[in-house]
């Protein structure tokens, strides 16, 4: 596990703020939910979620700025460092009583994610990552699957939102993976996708339409795991285009390749 002032101030946090999320899982039908917008809920634990990561953030590094997904963007005094805050990513999956879902907190500096924490309160699974120091989940060093041929691979990806998104582009897409690979799941979370590239329990990763704070902890996961991470095009850095693709070296790039192809 990594050791570090950092580390142990995004830890506490995510710990904290999923107290909250595993008293109200287990209460699901007395949730309070309120609507969105089309297709996206948003329900009481998740806003007390953020608030306690907020509370927590704020008082070890008063400066920083944040972007979080129900409160947006607080501007700090330190320019140079920013918190992307995801209190529940899988918020579907939660309402439903699905257990699969995670609090996920990256810090970006000057541009650069340096950190992130996924945390899955439901399984007691804590992903982390520093810049130079490695991926872990909970005591165990993490690396990206190993497999070469596409025709083993497990790939998951995202679906866009009840209008949003292209939803003819990525039937494009989900057909001509599934047409070459060894299966795919769409599973609710890209945070928690974005970790199980980097452990292993993925091969590949791809989604676009997303939000900074769905992607900055699983960026540096996966990369301090020894995988790569762009844009869902292979051509830019996927915290500014807001999409992502992900695996090892080798199945990334064929991913990126059966992407392009299929949209011209």
């Amino acid at each position: 596990m990594i050791s570090s002032p950092l580390m142990t101030v995004m830890v506490d946090a995510v710990r904290k703020a999923s107290r909250g999320l595993r008293r109200d899982y287990g209460e699901i039908e007395n949730l309070q939910v309120s609507r969105k917008g089309p297709g996206d809920f948003v329900s009481a634990a998740d806003r007390k979620a953020e608030e306690v990561l907020r509370d927590a953030l704020t008082k070890a590094r008063p400066g920083y700025g944040m972007v979080l997904e129900e409160s947006g963007i607080v501007e700090g005094t330190d320019k140079s460092h920013v918190w992307h805050v995801d209190p529940l990513d899988g918020t579907s999956n939660f309402l439903h009583g699905i257990p699969h879902f995670a609090i996920s907190v990256g810090l970006e500096r000057e541009g650069q994610v340096v950190a992130g924490v996924i945390y899955d309160p439901v399984k007691d699974e804590l992903f982390v990552a520093e810049r130079g120091k490695g991926a872990y989940l909970n005591n165990r060093r993490l690396r990206v699957s190993g497999r070469v041929d596409m025709a083993d691979a497990l790939s998951a990806y995202g679906t866009p939102y009840l209008g949003r998104g292209n939803h003819p582009r990525l039937l494009r897409e989900v057909a001509a993976v599934m047409a070459v690979s060894g299966g795919t799941r769409r599973m609710g979370s890209a945070a928690l996708d974005l970790a199980y590239v980097a452990c292993g329990r993925l091969d590949l990763y791809w989604e676009r339409d997303l939000q900074t704070w769905d992607i900055a902890a699983g960026i540096i996961l996966v990369r301090e795991a020894g995988g790569f991470v762009t844009s869902a095009d292979g051509a830019s850095e996927p915290l500014a285009v807001k999409s992502v693709a992900c695996g090892n070296e080798g199945l990334h790039r064929e991913l990126v390749a059966i992407l392009r192809k299929v949209n011209g």
